[in-house]
């Protein structure tokens, strides 16, 4: 009998901690989401978010998000539909973001349904565009190509064009570093498995806001 409860036990506290170590990974895109097209970008959050049906702090409240490195409340949206990116050691927490004004902004709590509310910001300089982000962290890290990308986005062309030249092809990359962002294109240099650079554009993203590569943000050691 003391066995079997010891055994129940035990079982209960790997699963607790299985749980704990799935939230406390680190959490960036790995496929292109067609539910962020309309997003003009991302705002860094706390770890206490109230969520209003309207930027209005009398309108309905939708949720309150609270989390840290070992749980993420409400369970029913999940971490992993709340964050666009999520590195707790680096201090940063990013949401997509909808719409915003001097005061509020619309985020999209649940990346997998589309559901937007708004919040209250707490710093103006918290938001930032999808070019300002990849500006900063993909000339900083670098860039990766999201896994189900279309095939094309592995072409490297002479120009910013979808009919330009192609003059080269990603095979299997080692680093991909951005020069410059153009619309939806941008400047890359490849090192491939060959160590031998190659340098073109690609499309970053669709026209009507797929992205297909990411900034390769790298856990803190």
């Amino acid at each position: 009998m003391k066995k079997t409860i010891l055994f129940l036990i035990f079982t209960v506290i790997i699963s607790f901690v299985a749980n704990i170590k799935t939230f406390a990974k680190d959490i960036v895109p790995i496929r292109p989401n067609i539910a962020q097209v309309n997003t003009i970008g991302m705002y860094q959050v706390g770890n206490d978010i109230t969520i209003y049906a309207e930027p209005d702090e009398n309108s309905q409240i939708l949720y309150r998000v609270r989390w840290n490195e070992d749980e993420f409340f409400p369970a029913e949206i999940g971490a992993e539909n709340f964050f666009v990116v999520l590195l707790p050691k680096k201090s940063l927490a990013l949401v997509s973001v909808m719409d915003y004004d001097d005061d509020w902004v619309e985020i999209m709590y649940n990346n997998s349904t589309g559901k937007t509310g708004w919040i209250k910001k707490d710093d103006p300089y918290k938001f930032m565009t999808w070019i300002g982000f990849y500006n900063t962290y993909g000339k900083k890290y670098g860039l990766t190509l999201l896994k189900s990308s279309p095939e094309f986005c592995n072409n490297l062309k002479a120009s910013p064009e979808d009919l330009a030249k192609t003059i080269s092809t990603i095979n299997h990359p080692q680093k991909i570093n951005l020069s410059i962002i153009r619309g939806n294109w941008a400047l890359i240099s490849v090192f491939d498995m060959d160590k031998t650079p190659k340098t073109g554009y690609v499309r970053w993203r669709s026209d009507d806001g797929v992205r297909y590569f990411f900034p390769e943000l790298k856990p803190a050691p």
